[in-house]
């Protein structure tokens, strides 16, 4: 298949290398020019802009956010780029207001849209082995099964309104930020009885938490290892306020999502932005005065 690809950060740059590993024709962009090079001394098409980029038959795009995907399809007009009937499938993480936004100006231009974001790091995205949450028209998430077949090891349907797609990925990121303030927590708490944390890690995540999300943030915690981030602490700090966005857009109270707000506000107070999303932690140990 021909297919663009909009956005080479770590995620995106792992989502083609998948796509070229299965066969498929692939062009790409990114606003640095980096990863594009990087990309075409691998086979793939360098493109010039998001536009030229969108003009086959199929698309992916991997954009940081609500803000970018407005100044790439657009502002810069690789909405109107895409012939009609050309399907265009979009794996990040977006609020569901653009989500449902994005889905109606595809329609309005006769193109198939397919919201499909995806839960994993980047080194489980360059294995294949990410799930991927897909939602759209039948017809379209069905073209898109095998762009998605090669991205990820499961495609898990949420419904034919591509925004219920979106709901869900900012529900499951809200729990992951859940986990998280909770491992720190529960760290400060063993800081101040003189716990050896890595022996309590273990146990946990041997029994009550055998959970990938424990297992990761948890290990991070103990270890202190923050830098370099596999998810940064700034890009949960968005999925936190999309959380909240969305509630309150249905008349959902979402208390504990208010909390990590403050949370992530303390830590982007004190410079930890760029750190690993399990630096949320530092923030339960200045609580507790144990850092």
């Amino acid at each position: 298949m021909d297919v663009g690809l909009i956005g080479l950060g770590a995620m995106g740059r792992a989502l083609a290398g998948r796509l070229l590993k299965a066969g498929h024709r692939l062009r790409v962009w990114n606003r640095s020019s980096g990863p594009a090079e990087a990309l075409a001394a691998e086979g793939a098409t360098r493109c010039a802009n998001p536009a030229e980029a969108a003009s086959g038959e199929a698309l992916v795009s991997m954009l940081a956010d609500d803000a970018a995907y407005r100044e790439a399809f657009v502002e810069t007009g690789a909405l109107d780029a895409m012939p009609k009937g050309a399907l265009h499938v979009n794996m990040a993480t977006v609020s569901v207001a653009l989500g449902k936004e994005l889905a109606e100006l595809h329609r309005q231009r006769g193109l198939d849209y397919v919201a499909a974001p995806v839960m994993g790091r980047p080194d489980v995205a360059a294995a294949g082995q990410l799930n991927i949450l897909a939602a759209g028209p039948a017809a379209a998430l069905e073209r898109a099964r095998s762009l998605l077949e090669a991205m990820g090891q499961r495609v898990w349907p949420f419904g034919e309104a591509p925004e219920q797609a979106n709901a869900a990925k900012i529900a499951a990121n809200f729990m992951i930020g859940a986990a998280v303030e909770t491992l720190g927590e529960a760290m400060a708490l063993l800081d101040a009885y003189g716990v050896q944390a890595g022996a309590f890690h273990e146990a946990m995540t041997n029994s009550v938490f055998a959970a990938p999300i424990y297992k990761i943030y948890g290990k991070r915690i103990v270890d202190g290892q923050y830098d370099p981030p596999g998810f940064k602490l700034a890009l949960g700090f968005k999925d936190v306020r999309l959380a909240l966005e969305a509630a309150e857009g249905r008349n959902v109270p979402m208390p504990l999502a208010s909390l990590l707000r403050d949370g992530h506000l303390n830590a982007m107070a004190h410079g930890e932005g760029d750190l690993d999303w399990a630096a949320l932690a530092k923030v339960a140990f200045r609580r507790a005065a144990r850092g």
